[in-house]
C-alpha cells in the first residue's frame, strides 16, 4: 500500500478545512478515548440490532449492519490515534497502514471488508450493504447463510478493538503521514 494515498487523505483534508469546506479525509484530532468507547457502545448496538432483524425477517438490513458494527470500530481505533474521518476509503487506508507498519494488532480481514474498492472485479462489505439495501429483495439467502459467521466476525472486530482502545499504549499518527511534500 503507498504511503501517498494515506498521505494525500490528510493533505486533502487540511486543504478542504483552509478552504472553509467540510473535509473528505482524514484530521489530526485530539486522541478521545470517550469518543472511542462510544463507537465501540454502538458497534455492539449493532449487533443487538441484527438479531432483532433477523428475528423479524428483515434480513436485507444485515449487510448494512455488520458493515457499520467494522466501521464503527475503526473508527473507535481512530479516535484513540486523535483522527478524525470523513472517508471509508481513507479510514481503511489508515488502519492499513498503521497495521502493516506494526503500530496495532487488528486483522486484515476487518480492513478488507471495510475497504472501498475503484475496480469491478475487487469486492467488499461496501459492496454487499449496497447490494442488499438498493436490491428489491427482502429475504437474500446468501445473508442468512452467512449471518453466523458475519456475527463471529463483528465479535472478533469488536473484541480486537477494545484491546487497541483499552491498551495502555499511547498512539501517534506516524509523522511520515503528516509530512506535507515542499511544492516544485
Amino acid at each position: 500500500m503507498a504511503i501517498d494515498s494515506v498521505k494525500e487523505c490528510f493533505a486533502g483534508a487540511l486543504k478542504d478545512e483552509s478552504k472553509g469546506r467540510k473535509h473528505k479525509g482524514l484530521l489530526k484530532a485530539k486522541p478521545d478515548i470517550k469518543e472511542a468507547e462510544g463507537y465501540i457502545i454502538k458497534a455492539k448496538k449493532n449487533l443487538e440490532l441484527c438479531k432483532f432483524y433477523r428475528e423479524k425477517g428483515f434480513d436485507y438490513k444485515l449487510p448494512e449492519e455488520w458493515f457499520y458494527t467494522l466501521y464503527y470500530c475503526a473508527l473507535a481505533i481512530l479516535s484513540k490515534f486523535g483522527v478524525e474521518s470523513r472517508s471509508q476509503r481513507c479510514t481503511a487506508l489508515f488502519l492499513k497502514y498503521v497495521k502493516d507498519k506494526g503500530v496495532i494488532e487488528y486483522d486484515d480481514e476487518f480492513i478488507r471488508r471495510i475497504t472501498v474498492y475503484k475496480e469491478k472485479e475487487e469486492k467488499s462489505d461496501v459492496d454487499e450493504r449496497e447490494k442488499s439495501r438498493y436490491s428489491p429483495l427482502v429475504e437474500i439467502k446468501e445473508v442468512a447463510q452467512n449471518y453466523e459467521k458475519m456475527m463471529g466476525v463483528c465479535k472478533k472486530a469488536i473484541s480486537q478493538c477494545e484491546e487497541i482502545v483499552f491498551s495502555n499504549k499511547q498512539l501517534e499518527v506516524p509523522p511520515e503521514l503528516l509530512k506535507r511534500e515542499k511544492s516544485q
